[in-house]
Parts: structure tokens; sequence; C-alpha cells
């Protein structure tokens, strides 16, 4: 995980505030580096203008051998490179050591005029084949100095953050994440393609208020997208969704129906990639020897990446469970409301927390099919009080998001990504205070859309059947890369830890949305289950099937509740208030 500021100023170099220095400093505390360059552009009415282009680059090192500090800049050419990803693989090779400096080598050879070249658009398209090659999560920004452009972009599925915008003097902004004055002009870089800045044309115009000066033209940014093509355009890694309907009810699905044994390799394979040959964290104890975390509810997406992880990692590696619970004032009040009287509820009010109760079931499941494994179960107990102190912190790594939903969500992650908590001594009596040092956390984000886990896909099939749900299906996975995942990268690198998403991983969704439908989840099959209470519901039955495949019959059971429910951070001190209102 890294941190990016890139500025393009129009009179002068544009400097990131010290506000912006510290955020970014936290994504990436192992290396911080500014370099400038001086680049002609061409302006409406001045001609050519000298622009200065500055580069910052933080770096949290996980990969290789040793920590590369960025910006990347080739000697030879004054390119320079800020990557902020992990190329888990290039062309379908995985990758050994670190990924950016082979990134940086082949952005390089890709903008290198050709024998014989007499259009710089050829370089254009070689490094669009680069790019295409890519297989993991990246936002980046790369200055090809041979040729006059920067190249800006984030991935097809937006899993890391990008900033854009012009601030009120003109000057061009990229940043993974806002500050308190750059809140009203920055906005998500879209995850539709590549933009392009090319200096050899009209990137600069003056200001109707001023004879002199001026500034950048946003209009100027032009978008290479991702399309369908085999060379010489960005090539959506993606395919279409798979929309063929069932002639009639479609078979059942068992633990044993070979597209159930296939998913779970499937997610094995997307797994090992993102927690093998994980650099171990600085300052690790080694009674702590945990380099990996999971964001872990006790639900089935979370769960199911626990359990897999115990089929990759060393027998000795224990593996960290962050589970956030949060006192709510409005339940608290609530409870005190509705007992009138009578003794209050046993427990605490993080242990009555509803994804504090189905964490610590789901532990208990792992402990007895995975005995000899140290799960390490991490209660993350958050006061009102805190909640309050750090919600301004919060609100500015969520921004440009701006509701009390994402306010919400944005809390849960953050708390839950800290890792501070208390876990149990080996007597299994005392909580005793613990920081995981792990810097790789698991996320099951992902799951829902792929395997229609929400509840408006069971509406959408009561309304229109299997037309309607593969309809909402497809608009889900459509818009990943627009909606939460900036936001949840800001909220959680904030910490100096990474986010990983193996059911976002682009094989295993290319696999996923190729399959029919009816392989995904049980709308409109038959149960085969004779006694109700051990049937499974239909949303995400796939996955469902593949935790009782693992021996986890409980979580298989498990229903879907959003994270600001479970952890209790929703309407912390009003009811009325709806998720899609915005903050004051």
């Amino acid at each position: 995980m890294c941190g990016i500021f890139f500025s393009l100023g129009s009179s002068e170099p544009i400097l990131p505030n010290k506000e912006t220095c510290n955020l970014l400093r936290n994504r990436g505390p192992d290396n911080f580096q500014v370099h400038q360059v001086a680049q002609n552009a061409k302006s409406s009415t001045a001609g050519l203008v000298a622009v200065h282009l500055t580069f910052v680059s933080t770096v949290l090192s996980m990969r290789g051998d040793h920590v590369v500090s960025q910006p990347l800049v080739d000697a030879a050419t004054q390119s320079v490179l800020c990557w902020n990803g992990d190329a888990w693989k290039i062309a379908g090779n995985p990758i050994q050591g670190n990924d950016t400096e082979l990134i940086f080598k082949l952005f390089l050879e890709a903008v290198q005029p050709r024998p014989g070249q007499t259009d710089s658009q050829d370089a254009v398209c070689r490094l669009q084949d680069v790019i295409s090659s890519v297989s993991g999560p990246f936002a980046f920004v790369f200055y090809d100095a041979v040729n006059s452009r920067v190249f800006f972009s984030r991935d097809c599925l937006g899993r890391r953050s990008l900033l854009q915008g012009v601030d009120e003097n003109g000057n061009f902004k990229l940043c993974s994440l806002c500050d308190s004055s750059s809140a009203t002009h920055l906005e998500e870089v879209g995850s539709d393609g590549v933009y392009m800045i090319d200096f050899t044309r009209t990137v600069l115009e003056t200001p109707e208020l001023s004879d002199s000066d001026v500034c950048f033209n946003i209009d100027s940014i032009q978008i290479l997208p991702w399309g369908s093509a085999s060379t010489g355009q960005l090539r959506n890694p993606i395919p279409p969704m798979n929309k063929t309907i069932p002639e009639g009810p479609p078979p059942p699905l068992t633990t044993d129906s070979v597209c159930i044994t296939t998913l779970e390799q499937k997610l094995l394979q997307a797994l090992s990639l993102r927690v093998e040959n994980v650099r171990e964290p600085p300052m690790m104890k080694p009674e702590d020897n945990a380099k990996i975390a999971v964001l872990f509810s006790g639900g089935l997406d979370c769960t199911l990446l626990a359990r897999l992880c115990h089929e990759i990692l060393p027998s000795n590696a224990a593996i960290d469970l962050l589970n956030v619970a949060f006192e709510n004032p409005r339940v608290a009040a609530a409870a005190v409301a509705a007992a009138k009287g009578k003794a209050p509820a046993p427990g605490s009010v993080y242990e009555n927390c509803p994804d504090r109760m189905t964490g610590r079931s789901a532990l208990a499941e792992l402990q007895k099919v995975c005995p000899d494994r140290q799960w390490r179960f991490v209660a993350i107990d958050v006061p009102y009080a805190e909640t309050v102190a750090h919600r301004e912190t919060v609100k500015r790594l969520m921004r440009p998001h701006n509701t009390e939903m994402d306010l919400s969500i944005s809390c849960a992650l953050y708390f839950a990504s800290r890792g501070q908590g208390t876990v149990l001594d080996h007597a299994d009596t005392t909580p005793v205070p613990y920081t995981s040092p792990a810097r790789v956390l698991l996320s099951g984000l992902g799951a829902d859309e792929l395997f229609a886990g929400y509840g408006r896909h069971g509406v959408a099939f009561s309304r229109s059947g299997f037309e309607g749900l593969v309809e909402e299906i497809d608009l889900d996975v459509s818009r990943l890369g627009k909606r939460n995942l900036g936001r949840d990268n800001r909220v959680i690198a904030h910490w100096g830890r990474e986010a990983r998403f193996p059911y976002l991983d682009e094989e295993f969704v290319s696999w996923v949305v190729q399959l029919p439908v009816w392989e995904r989840c049980g709308f409109g099959m038959p149960d085969t289950e004779t006694d109700t209470s051990t049937a499974l519901d239909c949303e995400k039955r796939a996955l469902r099937l593949v935790a009782q495949r693992l021996g986890m019959p409980q979580v298989a059971r498990e229903k879907k509740r959003a994270i600001q429910f479970g952890a209790r951070t929703a309407k912390m001190e009003k009811g009325r208030v709806k998720g899609t209102d915005s903050l004051d």
C-alpha cells in the first residue's frame, strides 16, 4: 500500500500541505519522497508555457526483500512512476519479488520509440497492452518524459483510491486521499479506463478574470477506456455476465457438485496469492507470529476466508480475527426502556453486539475443525466517547463520500483495521491488551455482489424471476469500481495496513460471472434438505455449500447482516436518520 500525490502547477510547484503529508505517511510509513519536473505545455493563448510537475510517494513495503523508494525515476529519460498496487501476475505469470520495479521497467520499454516509428501513438498502444496484462489492484501516476505525457488510472474494479481535481488556483491534483482543504474540488478517478494528459496538445487555458495567468483545463484529459480488443487497447479482464436462463427448475446444488468443488479451488488460488510470501511486519514479537488478519464479523464470507487460510499458511502461523463492536447510546437507551425495571440482559454492551456474538460462534467452529491452528480473536471494543473523538478523522478519510451510511461503515472499518483490542490469555479467562502486527487484512467484500447475497436479489427474483435476478447481479458487479472500494481503501490504509479482497481477484471474478446464475445461488431451486433447521438460504448458496464441505455447518447457515448494524455503528444518536442523508 502506498500514498500518491501529484500536481501540475501552472505558475509554481504545488506541494501537499502538512495535513496531507501526515495522512500520506500514515498510509506508507516505510518511505517518503518528493520529485519535481519542469515540462513545457501548450496554452490556448500563451503558446508554450513551463509547468511544474510534483510527484510525492509514501511506501508501505509488502513484497520483495527490500524497501523500494518511490517515486521511481528513470535516470536516462527522467520518466517517473508512483505506483500503489499489487501486481500478482503479468500476462498470467506470477510475479516473484517487488512488483513496482517490474511495472516501471515494462512501462519504460513500452514508451521507447521503435525503429521506423513515426507516430508516438504506437507507444500509447504498447502501454495499454502492458496495463492490460496486469492482474491485481492498482492506482498509479506515470510520467512518460519521452513523449511528454502523464498517465493515471485505477484498476477496472477500483480497489485502490485515487482522487482528482482542479483547485481554486487552477492547479491540477491527484491524491490517494482528501485533506480538509481539498474536499470541495476532488472526486474519485473513474475505474473506466486510463486517463492521459498529452502536453503536445493544448492543456492550459486563460481564466476569464486574468490576462496573463493560465490554469489547467480538465477537459483536456483524454480517457483510454477498457475494451475487448486483443491488442493496442485496454482489455477488460472481466467478461460479460452469463445471462442464460434455465428451462424449468435448475438442478439442485450439493457439496459434491462440480461447480462447488471447483469454486473451492478457485477461491483457494485467489487467496494463496494474497497470503503467501508476506514480509514479516516490523517489530513483530515472536510470540505474536501473525502476518495475516481477517476483518472478522463471524459471517459466511470472512469465516470462509479464515478457514481457507488454514489450508495455505504454515501450521505455526497465528491468524488474527479482528472483531469490532461499538457502544451505541441509542441502542443502550432502548434496552433500558424495554427492561422497565427488570434486570439488564447478561453480558456487556459489546458482547451483546450481533457481530460479536456471531464472531465468537464462528471462532468456536473454526477451533473445532482446525484445532491445531492458533486463532487469535481480537475483541475491539469502541466506547461511544472514542467514536466521537475520532469522527472528524473518519469523515476526512472517507471524503468525498459524505452520507450517514458512509460514516457508519467507515467507522466500523476504521476501528477494526486499527487492530487494537484485547485477547484472552492462555487460560482463556483474562482479556489482555493486544494490537495486531499484521499488515495484510483480508476482507470478504465482493461475495454478496457475485453470489446474490443482498436482500434485493431475492426481491428481484420474486418480481422478475431469473431475468430480474441476473440483471440485478450484473448491475452490482458493473458498479463495484464506482461505489465504495475507494472509500474503504482510504479508511483502512490510514493504519499502515493493506486490505486484500480474494473475492475480487480478476481470474476469480471472471470465472464466477461466466457461471450460470443457478450455480451461484439457490433461487428457484428445490431444497434437498428435509429438516428445515439445516436448510441453506438461497443467497450465496454456493459459498454456503463450500463452508459445509469445510466442516462449518453453523457458519453455512449465517444470515447476511450489514456491517453498520452488526457492529452497531448505525444511527448512534437518532433513529430516524436515513443512510442516504448527507452529513451536516
